[in-house]
Parts: C-alpha cells; sequence; structure tokens
C-alpha cells in the first residue's frame, strides 16, 4: 500500500513537472493557432468582397494597399479644426494631464501599421496609418495605476462622439492615432488632424478628429 501511495505521489509531481516543461511550447502553440483560426486574405483579394466580413477575423499581411482616392468616408466629414488654437488634451487617470498642440504631437517618434478598415456593408479599404502611439502619450503623463480602458473624443462640439478601447489594445498599439496615411497628410474627410485606427475593430469605432484621450476604469 505504501509503494502504491509513493507511486501515485510520483506520478502526479512527474506530470506537474511536465506541465512545467512544456507550458512555454503550448504557450507558443496557442498564439500559432489563434493566428491559424484568421482567414488569411491572398494578394489581389477585392475590397468589395470584404464588406461583410469581420477585420478580426482577417489576416492582412498579404493585402495590397487602397489608393487613397478609393477610400470610402461615412460620418462627419467637413469638420474644420483650428490648429492656431487645436490642442490634444490627455486626461482621466494620468498623473500629468496635459495639451499638446499638432507640432508637439508630430514631433514624437511616429508609428505605422497597415491597417484593414470595414464599415460593414458599405467599403473596405487596407491602409498604411502613421501616428503617434497612445502607450507613448500615457507613459508620458504618467497613467495611474488600476486604469483599464482608455476614449477617445472627436470633435469638440456638438458632432462629439466617444469610443473606448482596453488598455492592453492600446499597449500593443494595435489602436492608436494617426495624422498620415498612405505617406499623405491625413485629409479633412477623413479626419485631420488625429483619428482612431483601431486594428480588428470596425469603421464605426475608428473615431476622426480626435482631440481628447481619457484613462479610466470600466
Amino acid at each position: 500500500m505504501k509503494d502504491r501511495r509513493r507511486f501515485i505521489k510520483w506520478l502526479v509531481g512527474f506530470s506537474g513537472s511536465l506541465g512545467l516543461l512544456f507550458s512555454p511550447l503550448a504557450a507558443g502553440l496557442g498564439l500559432v493557432w489563434a493566428k491559424a483560426k484568421k482567414i488569411i486574405l491572398p494578394k489581389g483579394t477585392r475590397m468589395e468582397t470584404l464588406i461583410g466580413k469581420d477585420p478580426a477575423d482577417l489576416d492582412t499581411h498579404y493585402l495590397e494597399l487602397t489608393p487613397l482616392e478609393k477610400f470610402g468616408t461615412m460620418g462627419l466629414k467637413d469638420y474644420q479644426a483650428d490648429l492656431s488654437s487645436w490642442q490634444l488634451e490627455i486626461g482621466g487617470q494620468v498623473k500629468n494631464p496635459t495639451k499638446l498642440s499638432y507640432a508637439k504631437v508630430t514631433e514624437i517618434p511616429s508609428i505605422k501599421r497597415d491597417v484593414l478598415l470595414i464599415c460593414p456593408g458599405v467599403f473596405a479599404y487596407n491602409a498604411r496609418w502613421e501616428g503617434v502611439s497612445v502607450a507613448k502619450l500615457l507613459e508620458m503623463t504618467r497613467m495611474s495605476p488600476g486604469v483599464t480602458h482608455v476614449s477617445f473624443s472627436g470633435p469638440n462640439g456638438t458632432h462629439e462622439k466617444s469610443e473606448r478601447f482596453p488598455l492592453s489594445d492600446i499597449l500593443s498599439d494595435k489602436v492608436f492615432l494617426a495624422y498620415r496615411v498612405n505617406d499623405q497628410v491625413l485629409p479633412r474627410k477623413h479626419g485631420f488632424p488625429l483619428r482612431v485606427v483601431a486594428e480588428g475593430y470596425y469603421g464605426g469605432d475608428w473615431v476622426k478628429y480626435v482631440y481628447k484621450i481619457t484613462a479610466h476604469q470600466s
């Protein structure tokens, strides 16, 4: 009986050791599996075939960029920001609330991502977005502990709308703010001076004319 108990104890310990040994491998396989579940869009995919798709389900690595003149637009498209007075406000649960001019925003080292935008049933286009990491802005303003989400608001005024995103998507730069697209200054109708770029989210969440970032708890 004692020998049996010792064997069972050893077996449990050995199984636990195997779990520790192979856990990094399992994690890696899980990541590969998560990526494998996405639909790989081949080169030459026509944009009109994507308007009914969920961008979170698509692997766009082989997708060509859409020329700027072929971009669709939804929502407000004639807001005029006055750069002489416009400022980006960063507040909420941060230790140093800050306001930055457009010039100051564009002085921060930029990031660049190819991200697909889909407005369900209307249009889809893939673009190269360049702008500022919101994670960097939160680092500059010393985000407080306990923050779980970040909200974006724009434009300032009667047409203002806000959308929020989990902090994890901010810190990974899955969600950031763009001021250029396809190597050109972001056009007015597409949200100049700043718009949200949100990989894996529908276009309705991509707030245009952003003037305010708010860090907060859910």
